[in-house]
């Protein structure tokens, strides 16, 4: 199919990047996030009321942790009555993963563009194998973990920074090693430990961090999420493209942008993942699709290159779209110089869905909707068509 002159412009701008982890910033100070509001996943919520359970569980976790709240309860009750407000992530150039939510003091990577410099985007530190705000689970001990993760382990992510850290090349080692830099990352997450141990002083000494970075084989992910997230905002703007700019979701609707609609939201109702579950409780159990890590699927890579990485497909294989192949292709923009060697196109556009009759193959994490086991297993979310051909009516309007 050949690209819309829009699309291919935007596409181009998006390529044309070169993302570098360098710094932490809190959200306020990066966004200007105000004390009383907390970013989540996807588009927004219309009411309290709609807030699904994992993302409030993790809301008044978050809040104690600002200081918001005394407690978990009083947490809940200041959001129910909107004292404590809630706002997509992505509106904020914030990205954040399943049902984590960002808070104003929570220092987050700084991801910005090395060949253009100003563009930032920004995502919370990815809280690995241990209890994480990411599962939705309301508990002192992710509140402990959030507290060690953005201190102690804080610093010596913040000591082995250095001049900054080039993420494109870990995500063209992760491919070319079996990762699909979003579902599995632990060949990509192994040179980005190798990269800090490298550039600490004296090397790591903290024994505590050494074993939480072995055991957390996602760790590059949220940085990745925001290295994604950053190539797209580069396309915003451009008059008639259909680029997607972003995509995620809250489990109770799933959303696009696109590039010649900044900050316009097209959504449909949150499907849960089709998956199988590694807790022994009913499939009515899932949540709707959730997490802002759908910016790697509407990038090209994920589920999307599913091939490049037998481990995830053997795991999810099975739950993919009969036309996912064709999908790999019909709805990618075009070729990025970094992933030549992969042979992989990459980007998406809401004209290539239509085309194509379906949005891309998302791989996500399905948690509990009630709230109370967290992550019920992995699978995929089959995007409908609907939010792209609302896209594309409205670019046309």
């Amino acid at each position: 199919m050949t690209l819309h002159p829009a699309d291919q412009l935007a596409f181009d701008r998006a390529m044309v990047t070169q993302p570098v982890w360098n710094r932490f910033n809190s959200a306020a100070d990066a966004v200007g996030l105000a004390d009383n509001v907390l970013l989540h996943a996807g588009p927004a919520f219309f009411s309290a009321a709609q807030i699904t359970a994992p993302i409030l569980n993790s809301a008044c976790v978050s809040a104690v942790w600002e200081g918001l709240a005394r407690d978990f309860d009083q947490a809940e009750a200041m959001i129910m009555a909107g004292e404590i407000k809630m706002h997509p992530a992505q509106d904020h150039d914030v990205v954040t993963p399943l049902a984590a939510v960002v808070s104003a003091s929570m220092p987050l990577h700084t991801v910005y563009d090395a060949w253009r410099g100003q563009t930032r985007v920004f995502a919370p530190i990815n809280g690995g194998a241990r209890p994480s705000l990411r599962l939705g689970l309301r508990s002192e001990a992710v509140l402990e973990h959030i507290r060690w993760l953005n201190t102690r382990f804080l610093d010596v992510l913040q000591n082995g920074l250095a001049e900054g850290i080039a993420l494109v090349p870990l995500a063209v080692e992760g491919l070319m090693g079996g990762d699909d830099c979003h579902g599995r990352t632990p060949v990509a997450g192994k040179a980005l430990v190798a990269e800090l141990k490298d550039r600490t002083p004296g090397g790591i000494r903290d024994e505590e961090a050494l074993e939480f970075m072995e055991s957390s084989p996602s760790l590059f992910l949220n940085l990745w999420m925001a290295a994604t997230k950053l190539m797209m905002k580069l396309a915003e703007g451009v008059e008639g493209s259909s680029f997607v700019t972003a995509a995620g979701g809250n489990g109770q609707e799933v959303g696009i942008q696109i590039s010649g609609l900044p900050g316009q939201w097209f959504t449909v109702p949150a499907t849960p993942p089709k998956g199988r579950f590694d807790t022994d409780l009913p499939q009515d159990r899932a949540l709707g699709a959730i997490g802002d890590s759908a910016v790697v699927e509407a990038f090209g890579l994920g589920a999307m290159a599913i091939e490049l990485s037998p481990e995830q497909k053997k795991a999810l294989g099975a739950y993919l779209p009969d036309n996912s192949e064709a999908r790999m292709t019909g709805l990618s923009a075009g070729a990025h110089p970094y992933f030549r060697a992969l042979d992989i196109r990459l980007g998406s556009t809401a004209r290539g869905a239509v085309a194509q009759g379906s949005g891309p193959a998302i791989g996500l994490g399905i948690l509990d909707r009630m709230g109370q086991a967290g992550r019920l297993g992995g699978g995929i979310y089959d995007m409908p068509v609907d939010p792209f051909s609302a896209a594309v009516k409205a670019l046309g309007a």
